[in-house]
């Protein structure tokens, strides 16, 4: 198979890169339903939502969870951003994966949300006490 039959993918999260290869065809769901994608497809845009993943890369399928996203495909490349993904190298073992990762992931999230209201309650009460008249 030669390069110009295959697409380069990129699957990246907001701190790191899940995934990036060679495919020969990427099937993924948007929000108007579940779409195939070829090396020559033409170049669109899609808002993609919590779904599975399948890439079927020059060494067979990859599987990946993942929360909404953005899907951008121009020439050959595909690069798609997510919010949240994991791999897997099964589909039965994906559900496991995703529900471990995203539980993990929800429960940082909101601790992350605490220590922010947190420091933010402290900073209204701290220019609070500026604004009060000194004696």
């Amino acid at each position: 198979m030669t390069a110009g039959e295959l697409m380069q993918v990129s699957l990246r999260l907001p701190a790191r890169l899940l995934w990036q290869g060679r495919a020969r065809r990427l099937q993924a769901v948007a929000e108007h339903g579940s779409f195939g994608m070829l090396p020559h497809h033409t170049d669109f845009v899609a808002s993609l939502v919590p779904s599975v993943l399948v890439v079927e890369g020059v060494d067979g399928e990859r599987f990946f969870g993942i929360d909404h996203g953005l899907l951008v495909k121009r020439g050959d490349r595909v690069d798609i951003a997510v919010h949240r993904g994991v791999a897997g190298e099964a589909l039965d073992s994906l559900a496991e994966s995703v529900a471990a990762t995203f539980v993990d992931m929800d429960e940082e999230e909101r601790q992350t949300r605490t220590a922010l209201s947190r420091l933010e309650l402290g900073i209204v009460r701290h220019f609070s006490e500026l604004r009060k008249p000194r004696p």
